[in-house]
């Protein structure tokens, strides 16, 4: 039997917990601010060790989905899911129909999306359930938002190599990209068309592979990535890798990828930027996925031309965060959580017609 249990969360505006053991659910919603429109995140399902941790990732990741929405100006709010289960072997259409179940009760004010560990097609399963689904496969929706992110950080790495090198070519740079799933694959190879330079690592040793067969990329351990020598580094895996231990061992000039929640605490990027490295926000570079998916609910229609042009615009707020923080001495998240909080206090991009569900 499904079971929606509210938990009160200081600076929330709603977190539920959802369990149906029959369906083998446990899953969390969490939606952090819809002044500026509905709440739009993916759904990331993962085996998390224990329901603390999950509860403690969708809160830090609907937080950042707040953010990402208010600079991009995209009428939409911030909220997220996670789902407890290891989508290779524990993903089923029952789960899946229960966990529509527990969104449909938040009856438009979250709408899910795709994320780590979901598809197209799950959204698509999702969706015969409750509408408040984005993300879905066919001709009126946006699809897979994976080519949109890709497109995104290679503009975001464009802005770091323009304020580093005063030029956007990134022929001859090194880049170390960690993860080669649906939007790090896609950025190793815009980044090498570019004439760039690839260091991979990945869990999957035939990706990495074919990789380095394919686009001459070097191939380095998954530890080894944070301390091999290069121009950028480019988490594209999880969060929170950019922490106490991991800074001591960088040896790039600036971070730029796409993973959510790089930064352990904000307070890292004091020590990012006490060492030199220029971080390009996380909640900034990845949004062109979020970008893409809101483009479903413009008023006519979903168009990938206008989601594109969109998405180029990261180049542009991250060369604002960049100057705006050298000028102020501060550190780039915290001049763009600045940013953020000043677009939502404004009501700066508030959605002005409302999304119809049907």
């Amino acid at each position: 039997m499904l079971t929606i249990k509210k938990l009160t969360i200081p600076g929330y505006e709603q977190v539920i917990e959802g369990v149906d053991p029959a369906r083998k659910l446990h899953c969390f919603i969490a939606i952090h601010n819809t002044v500026l429109g509905p709440a739009l995140g993916g759904t990331r399902i993962y085996p998390y060790g224990k329901p603390e941790e999950a509860l403690h990732d969708v809160l830090r990741l609907s937080r950042g989905m707040t953010y990402k929405s208010a600079i991009a100006e995209d009428g939409l709010g911030g909220g997220k899911s996670v789902i407890i289960a290891d989508s290779h072997t524990q993903k089923t259409p029952e789960l899946l129909h229960a966990f529509a179940e527990v969104l449909d009760s938040l009856k438009g004010q979250y709408i899910a999306a795709e994320d780590v560990g979901s598809t197209l097609a799950d959204m698509a399963l999702i969706r015969q359930k409750t509408p408040y689904v984005a993300s879905l496969p066919g001709d009126r929706s946006s699809g897979d938002p994976s080519r949109f992110t890709a497109w995104g950080i290679f503009r975001g790495i464009q802005a770091v190599s323009k304020k580093l090198w005063h030029t956007k070519s990134l022929r001859g740079r090194s880049v170390a990209i960690q993860g080669l799933g649906s939007v790090g694959a896609k950025l190793a190879i815009l980044l090498f068309w570019e004439g760039a330079r690839l260091i991979v690592t990945d869990l999957d040793q035939r990706v990495t592979h074919s990789f380095a067969h394919d686009y001459s990329a070097e191939v380095v351990g998954t530890d080894e990535i944070f301390s091999v020598p290069c121009d950028i580094f480019a988490p594209c895996a999880l969060g929170a890798i950019v922490n106490s231990d991991t800074v001591k061992s960088l040896k790039c000039a600036a971070i730029a990828g796409s993973a959510n929640n790089q930064l352990d605490t904000d307070e890292t990027g004091w020590k990012l930027m006490e060492k030199g490295i220029l971080y390009a926000p996380d909640y900034i570079i990845n949004s062109g996925g979020i970008i893409n998916a809101a483009a479903e609910f413009e008023p006519g229609g979903y168009n990938p031309s206008v989601a594109r042009d969109k998405t180029n615009h990261i180049y542009d707020h991250l060369m604002k965060i960049f100057h705006r923080a050298e000028a102020e001495k501060k550190p780039t998240n915290e001049v763009a959580n600045a940013l953020a909080e000043y677009h939502i206090a404004h009501k700066i991009g508030k959605r002005k017609i409302p999304i119809q569900f049907s």
